[in-house]
């Protein structure tokens, strides 16, 4: 498999989204470009292993407001406005017929932006997307207090590796995949480092996930490009809170007018992470490559 260069790094270009800073790492390539979010907690680098195994091609990995180093809002943080984050970046960009490639709450983020910038995208793949059955919006909101006893504070990357490298979900990561997350998921906090996205800022995400005003599918049924939905295959049992398990409704890929569905049988909502070399594949697949 070829790889990009080794010296070719990104570069990190911050976008005013109506009042809001938000970053975006651009590698350089040919256009249409392919353009990568990211799920509830993480950041735009989790793609560099995928990104680097698609050379010659231009691509843009976003960061959400309130992760990595976009600007924070104030909570809450609902779920339209980061699908609107995303639709103001590729505007602002002049994107036009790319392929978008979304993880869990960026699976619906880049739905929600192909619904508001028609043309925007030719293509998608969601990859576990955070877009629930259709009945579950309006019930009772996930359980989120686990993000609040997150340890907030490191004293380096290699501490928050060597804490995570053999505990869930973590110990399925490509370790490749393991410390860029450690490495970029860190700011300077005075003399220490802290999570890139708050401990508060995630739980508000998980808070409003199923809030009603969450409930896209009327932006879904808009969506005229084809889209590939690639879901776990470890299933969500009903009363449980399971990060492993898929979010994504069954039936998703028929709510699109293009869908189609593919179950990856033994992976977990963490597909990118731990079967990295499927999403390559599958982006293949969607750009032709």
């Amino acid at each position: 498999m070829n790889l990009r260069p080794a010296k070719e790094n990104p570069k990190l270009r911050i976008i005013d989204v109506g009042g809001l800073d938000l970053a975006l790492w651009e590698w350089p390539g040919a256009d249409p470009p392919l353009v990568f979010t990211h799920a509830t907690g993480f950041h735009g680098r989790l793609w560099d292993y995928i990104i680097r195994r698609l050379p010659g091609r231009r691509c843009l990995a976003a960061e959400a407001r309130g992760h990595g180093r976009s600007a924070r809002s104030d909570p809450p943080y609902r779920w339209r406005c980061l699908g609107r984050d995303l639709a103001g970046i590729v505007h602002s960009l002049g994107v036009r017929g790319a392929f978008g490639i979304g993880h869990s709450m960026g699976g619906h983020s880049t739905a929600l932006a192909a619904a508001l910038e028609p043309g925007a995208f030719a293509a998608m793949l969601l990859i576990d997307p955070s877009i629930f059955p259709a009945s579950r919006y309006g019930g009772p909101p996930i359980d989120f207090a686990f993000t609040l006893r997150r340890k907030n504070v490191w004293s380096s990357p290699g501490e928050m590796i060597e804490r995570f490298r053999d505990r869930p979900p973590f110990v399925t990561w490509l370790p490749e995949i393991l410390r860029d997350y450690c490495q970029f998921g860190l700011r300077p906090n005075g003399d220490h480092l802290a999570l890139a996205c708050p401990p508060a800022a995630e739980a508000s995400i998980y808070e409003e996930a199923i809030a009603p005003q969450s409930n896209i599918y009327a932006e879904v049924a808009q969506v005229t490009a084809p889209v590939t939905i690639l879901r776990a295959g470890i299933a969500r049992k009903p009363g449980q809170l399971d990060v492993a398990a898929s979010p994504t409704a069954a039936d998703l890929a028929t709510r699109f007018a293009r869908g189609r569905d593919v179950v990856l049988e033994g992976a977990s909502h963490f597909i990118p992470m731990e079967f990295p070399d499927r999403v390559i594949e599958e982006v293949r697949n969607m750009i032709g490559a």
